[in-house]
C-alpha cells in the first residue's frame, strides 16, 4: 500500500496495533476502578512553552503513553503491554501487571537482553511492511500456555522469559526467526527460517517441517510480498486451534522480475536483486498444503486449475474439522471463500462476492467462523461495507445505511451479540456499537459521540479494550464491559501539567470541521486548525493531502503534536478528503477505477479554492503538502494548475505506476499490458514540463516501497524541461524518514522552502 503521508508522525498509525484481550478475567488484573462511563476533562497546563520541530520528535512522545500489544495471560494474574521507554520513544520493553501483588513490573529489558545484533534484511522489509520499521526492542510477544512465560523475538532470535527472572535462550543463528508462534494449545513454538517453517514443543528444539527446496525462490511459511504490503496478511502458515495441524503456504518467486533495488547509504551503497512484481508482470506462485506438526501426512489444497490468483486469507474453523480459504482472482473483481477437508485438501465453493461494476473487492478481516458452523461476514454488496450473516446457507443482513462498519470487533456466541466500530452517526467519528443477532435492527452505541474509537476483544466477546481520542485528547485505553461502561483504565494518559504535552496545553489549538460540495454535489469533509488569529490579519496555509483509496484523514482523533508545531508557526493546517478516499461507501470510493490522478486532484483544488475565499487566508501563500501517494498528488496538483498553490512539497512520490506492484496498482488501474492509455494518464512525468510552481522534492534513496526510480525518473524529466526545483535526499533512509534528529532536519527544510518561496508579505 501506497504511504500515509502523515501516518509516520501521526499517533493514529499507533492505534491500529493495539492487540486483543485474550480473557474476560482482565477485569480483575488492573490497578484502577471506575464504573462510569469515561468523560474528557483535560486540565489546563501550569505554564505554556514554543513548540517546536526539535520537541516534537524528541522523547518522550508528546502523544504520551501509549501501551502496544496488551495481553492477559491466560490464568488471568498479568496484564501485560509494550511500554516505550522516557528516554527513547521508539524502544520498547515489556512490561506486567500483577494482579495479586498490585505491582507493575518490568518483564522484559530490551537493552539488557538483546544482543544487538542487526537484523536480517528479510525481517527489515517484513518490518516495513508491517509499518514498525522505526520501532526497537520488543515489538511482540506470546504466553505460554501454562501463564509461566513469555515467548519474547528480540534481535531476530527467540527467548522464553519466566515469570521468576529467568531467561531461556531458545535460538542463536545468524538467520533470523521469522513469524514466531505459539500453537493455540500451547504445545509448540514455530517460525520460518531460511525459507523453511521450523516447529517443536515448547522445551525441544525445533526442526525443519517443511520439505528441503533445490530453489532459493521457493518459501516457505512466508507472506509474498503483495501479501505482507497489500493485502494486509503476513504470515504463511496457520494452526488449527487444537494443535493437530497447520497450514502452510508454499510461494515460487522464479516467475517474478528481478528489480535491482539500490540502497544509496552515507558511506556506501547496497544493491539487492529484489524479486518484485511490478504491475503487468508474473506474480509469485503460490500453493498451499496441510501438514502435521512433524511435518508428515502433508497434503495440497485444491486452489483451482487458475494458478494466477491470490492466496488472501487463511482460517480454521473453532473444532478443527474444515479449512477455510478465500481465493482472489487477478482482477480483484471476484472472491470465492473455499470449504477445504484438511485431510483431502478437497475444497468447494462456499460462496462468491463479486464487485460492482467499474470497482473492486476491498479485502477484510472483519469475519468470524462460528462455533454452531455459521458465519458472520463484512461485505460491500449493497454498496456499503456492513455486517452480514451466513446461516444453513442463507443469508441475513445486520446492518444497512449509507454508513459502513470499519471493524467486526468481538462476538459473544452464547448471548449471540455482535460488537462492531461504524460511523454509523458521525463519518469523522467512529464509534462502537452492539446488536443481538435474534433482533439485529436494533443498533446500540457504546462509545461517547465525538471520539475516534477502536476496539478489540477478548474471545468470548466479554470484555472490550477500547483506544479513543479526540482533537483534545491524545489516545487513551481502558477496559469496559459488554454495555461500554469503563471498568479501568490501561492508559488514561491524563493530559495534565505532568503529562509531556502539559507545558505546551495552553496553546494547543483545536481544529474546526466543515464541508464544501465536489462538482458533482458529493459532500467532501475538511478540517482546519488555526493559530489564534488577529482582527484584518490573512495567514498562509499548509494545505496537507494524501488523495489516494484506502485512507480516510479528517476525522475528529488527535492530530498529534506535528501539525500543532505548524500551527505555532503561523500557519493555518488544512485537510479535505477527496472522493476515492475511505469509509464513504463504493460509489465514493469507486471514482478512481482507472482514473488515478483526476478527480482527487480536481476536489484538492476545490479545497484551495474555498481557502482562498476565506477572509482571514492569504491567497497568495497556500502550500500543498504530501507524502507517497500524496507527493503523487503534489505534482499532479501543480501541473494541473499552475498558480493555484504558491508551493508544493512532494515527499517519496510515485510517478509511473508501471513501477509499483501488482495487486495494489491493478486494482485501481487495470492492466498496464491492457490499458496502457489508463496508465499514461495517471502517470506523472509526461506534464512534468507544465510545473511553473516552486517544488521541493524529497526522497529515501534506500525506499523499497515507492523506490527511489520514481524520484529520478521526475528529476531527468524536469532537468529536460529546464523546471527549476529543490529536492532533498536522505541516505539509507527507507519510505519512512523520520527519527529524533532526521525528523527535525525534514521539516526545517521543508519550512526553510516555504519561508523562501512564501515569505511574509503586507497584513492585508
Amino acid at each position: 500500500m501506497v504511504g500515509s503521508p502523515f501516518a509516520y508522525w501521526d499517533i493514529r498509525l499507533v492505534m491500529r496495533h493495539l492487540a486483543c484481550l485474550l480473557a474476560a478475567t482482565l477485569l480483575s488484573a488492573v490497578p484502577a476502578v471506575a464504573q462510569e462511563r469515561p468523560v474528557s476533562a483535560p486540565a489546563q497546563a501550569a505554564e505554556t512553552k514554543a513548540l517546536d520541530f526539535a520537541r516534537v520528535f524528541a522523547s518522550p512522545s508528546l502523544n504520551g503513553a501509549v501501551p502496544r500489544g496488551v495481553k492477559l495471560s491466560p490464568d488471568g494474574r498479568w496484564l501485560t503491554v509494550l511500554r516505550g521507554r522516557t528516554d527513547d520513544r521508539e524502544r520498547y520493553d515489556l512490561w506486567g501487571f500483577d494482579r495479586q501483588s498490585g505491582q507493575w513490573t518490568m518483564l522484559v529489558d530490551s537493552l539488557k537482553l538483546g544482543s544487538g545484533k542487526e537484523l536480517s534484511e528479510a525481517e527489515k522489509m517484513q518490518r516495513e511492511r508491517l509499518r514498525i520499521g522505526d520501532l526497537k526492542g520488543i515489538v511482540s510477544y506470546e504466553w505460554t500456555a501454562d501463564s509461566k512465560a513469555l515467548l519474547v523475538p528480540l534481535d531476530g532470535d527467540l527467548y522464553l522469559a519466566r515469570l521468576g527472572g529467568t531467561v531461556e535462550r531458545l535460538t542463536q543463528s545468524q538467520e533470523d526467526e521469522l513469524n514466531p508462534a505459539l500453537s493455540p494449545k500451547g504445545g509448540y513454538v514455530s517460525f520460518v527460517r531460511d525459507r523453511r517453517l521450523w516447529a517443536g514443543k515448547v522445551g525441544s528444539e525445533a526442526k525443519p517441517v517443511s520439505p528441503e527446496e533445490a530453489a532459493d525462490t521457493v518459501h516457505w511459511g512466508e507472506a509474498e510480498f503483495v501479501a505482507q504490503e497489500e493485502m494486509a496478511r503476513f504470515t504463511g502458515y496457520w494452526w488449527a486451534p487444537d494443535d493437530s495441524r497447520i497450514a502452510v503456504q508454499r510461494f515460487d518467486d522464479a516467475p517474478v522480475g528481478i528489480v535491482t533495488r539500490t540502497a544509496i547509504g552515507a558511506e556506501s551503497t547496497k544493491t539487492f536483486q529484489q524479486r518484485y512484481p511490478v504491475a503487468g508482470s508474473p506474480n509469485s506462485l503460490v500453493s498451499l498444503f496441510v501438514i502435521k506438526p512433524d511435518g508428515s501426512g502433508r497434503v495440497e489444497v485444491d486452489l483451482g486449475a487458475d494458478k494466477d490468483i491470490y492466496l488472501a486469507r487463511v482460517n480454521w474453523s473453532p473444532d478443527a474439522k474444515v479449512l477455510y480459504v478465500q481465493r482472489q482472482n487477478r482482477a480483484q473483481t471476484v472472491l470465492d471463500v473455499l470449504s477445504v477437508d484438511p485431510a483431502t485438501g478437497k475444497a468447494k465453493v462456499l460462496f462468491t462476492e463479486k464487485a460492482a461494476p467499474r470497482s473492486w473487492i476491498n479485502l477484510s478481516t472483519d469475519y468470524r467462523f462460528l462455533k454452531d458452523g455459521s458465519l458472520i461476514w463484512w461485505s460491500e454488496r449493497d454498496g456499503f461495507g456492513h455486517l452480514w450473516h451466513l446461516k444453513s446457507g442463507k443469508w441475513t443482513q445486520l446492518t444497512k445505511g449509507k454508513w459502513v462498519v470499519t471493524g467486526l470487533v468481538g462476538i459473544d456466541e452464547k448471548a449471540g451479540r455482535v460488537y462492531f466500530t461504524a460511523n454509523r452517526d458521525d463519518v469523522l467519528a467512529t464509534n462502537i456499537y452492539a446488536l443481538n443477532l435474534s433482533a439485529p435492527g436494533k443498533i446500540e452505541q457504546l462509545g461517547e459521540p465525538g471520539w475516534v474509537h477502536s476496539a478489540s476483544m477478548d474471545k468470548a466477546g466479554q470484555t472490550l479494550l477500547v483506544t479513543r481520542s479526540s482533537p483534545s485528547q491524545p489516545p487513551q485505553v481502558y477496559i469496559a464491559d459488554g454495555k461500554g461502561l469503563r471498568l479501568a483504565w490501561v492508559e488514561e494518559n491524563k493530559l495534565d501539567a505532568k503529562h509531556p504535552y502539559g507545558p505546551y496545553l495552553a496553546a494547543h489549538r483545536a481544529p474546526a470541521f466543515g464541508t464544501i460540495k465536489a462538482a458533482d454535489g458529493t459532500e467532501l469533509h475538511w478540517r482546519m486548525t488555526t493559530p489564534v488569529m488577529e482582527p484584518g490579519k490573512r495567514y498562509p496555509v499548509f494545505f496537507q493531502h494524501y488523495g489516494g483509496p484506502t485512507s480516510q484523514t479528517v476525522t475528529k482523533g488527535w492530530g498529534g503534536a506535528l501539525e500543532q508545531a505548524i500551527v505555532g508557526k503561523g500557519y493555518i493546517f488544512f485537510q479535505i478528503d477527496n472522493r476515492g478516499s475511505e469509509n464513504r461507501g463504493v460509489d465514493f470510493a469507486s471514482t478512481l477505477y482507472r482514473a488515478m490522478g483526476s478527480v482527487e486532484v480536481e476536489d484538492q483544488k476545490a479545497g484551495a479554492l474555498f481557502l482562498k475565499g476565506l477572509p482571514y487566508v492569504d491567497d497568495s501563500r497556500i502550500a500543498t503538502y504530501g507524502w507517497s501517494y500524496g507527493g503523487y498528488m503534489t505534482v499532479k496538483m501543480l501541473q494541473a494548475d499552475p498558480g493555484l498553490y504558491a508551493a508544493g512539497i512532494s515527499g517519496a512520490p510515485v510517478t509511473k505506476w508501471e513501477l509499483y506492484d501488482t495487486h495494489y496498482t491493478e486494482r485501481y488501474l487495470g492492466d498496464p499490458n491492457k490499458e496502457p492509455q489508463v496508465y499514461e494518464r495517471s502517470n506523472a512525468l509526461a506534464d512534468a514540463g507544465k510545473i511553473k510552481d516552486p517544488l521541493l522534492l524529497i526522497h529515501g534513496m534506500a525506499d523499497d516501497n515507492v523506490v527511489f526510480e520514481n524520484s529520478s525518473m521526475l528529476i531527468s524529466r524536469l532537468q529536460a524541461k529546464a523546471v527549476p526545483f529543490e529536492m532533498m535526499l536522505y541516505p539509507g533512509y527507507t519510505h519512512r524518514v523520520g527519527g529524533p534528529k532526521v525528523g527535525v532536519h525534514l521539516w526545517e527544510t521543508i519550512f526553510a522552502f516555504l519561508d523562501k518561496h512564501m515569505p511574509a508579505g503586507k497584513v492585508q
